[in-house]
């Protein structure tokens, strides 16, 4: 697996905070993997996301295959290959072959509710223009949400190959590496487990997520991923949140060159940053070696970046929730 911009520190090596989270990862999940690495500069946002996607994609009672296909279909909609293939050999560990097969191909699936189910989430790329809103519950809706985000920092942050030379495309590959992690995917997780890696000032959860630990993780994701807008000034903050509303999810065309003209009028020192913001809400594996090389200028540190991809990943991601408001239900 390779990172684009930097390289985390070995997972053995980890202390406090992130320690913790890795801990967890290795009891519940596939170990510390690159998606969570990727994020270890900035242990609070690490364990809120692991946080947002154990306590939606993992726990409770609500179907796994559900979730799985779920992140499969946002991750598919999001054009983020490296989750793609994740989830659909996950979608094989939980003994469902046919359907992981059939998400792989980019088909639609032939039981009509799975099918509803992926056009939904699908459709969350787009929340305004789709009308979209959530008649499932919280873990699937959260699990939407989860994987907004998540596919955001994988395609910023990391290579799209999972394995060496794509080798995970193989439906061979995908079937075996299935079976290698069906035990860990099928054991149930009790809800909560993550909650005790938030920090205790926590925001209210959203309406959406009733009294569900979903809706706590969530609210904490938003709350430190937003705070990487502060690496900004006002005016470049604001050219990122209108982007996000009144795009809706759009894919640009042209991404540099769609950054390159949102960015001209701001300040100088505020373009580079601004510009990796948006490339991350929008076109996360559109962000160069260039755009980071010149904001290293004047901010050198591994979690400077992974604080503003976060927070251009967390403005798209709660576009989608800002649909799931009162006004909305």
């Amino acid at each position: 697996m390779t990172y684009r911009f930097f390289t985390p520190g070995p997972a053995e090596s980890a202390t406090g905070l992130t320690a913790e989270v890795y801990r967890q990862l290795r009891d519940e999940f596939l170990g510390p993997v690159p998606t969570f690495q990727a994020l270890s500069a900035v242990p609070e946002v690490l364990a809120a996301a692991w946080a947002l996607m154990r306590e939606a994609l993992l726990a409770g009672d609500a179907s796994r295959v559900d979730r799985e296909l779920v992140a499969s279909a946002v991750s598919r909609a999001n054009r983020c290959r490296f989750c793609v293939d994740a989830h659909v050999m996950l979608l094989h560990a939980l003994g469902e072959h046919e359907l992981a097969e059939v998400i792989a191909r980019g088909e639609t699936p032939p039981e009509p509710r799975h099918a509803k189910l992926a056009a939904w989430a699908e459709a969350s790329r787009t929340p305004v223009a789709a009308d979209w809103s959530s008649p499932y519950r919280p873990e699937v809706t959260g699990t939407l949400l989860a994987f907004h985000f998540i596919n955001r920092i994988v395609s910023a942050l990391l290579d799209p190959d999972l394995l060496p030379g794509g080798l995970q495309r193989s439906a061979v590959v995908r079937s075996v590496g299935g079976r290698l992690y069906a035990r860990t995917a099928r054991e149930p997780k009790d809800p909560g487990r993550a909650l005790s890696l938030l920090d205790a000032g926590r925001t209210a959860p959203p309406p959406w997520a009733g009294d569900s630990p979903v809706g706590v993780a969530y609210a904490s994701l938003r709350k430190v991923a937003t705070q990487g807008g502060k690496l900004l000034g006002d005016a470049a903050r604001q050219t990122v949140t209108a982007t996000v509303r009144w795009e809706d999810g759009r894919h640009p065309a042209g991404p540099a060159e769609w950054a390159a003209d949102l960015i001209r009028d701001l300040p100088g020192t505020d373009r580079v940053g601004t510009r990796i913001a948006l490339l991350a809400a929008f076109a996360p594996s559109a962000i160069r070696t260039g755009d980071v090389t010149l904001w290293r200028v004047s901010h050198p540190d591994d979690a400077d970046l992974v604080r503003l991809v976060a927070y251009g990943a967390i403005a798209a991601t709660d576009h989608v929730a800002q649909a799931l408001s009162p006004a909305h239900l």
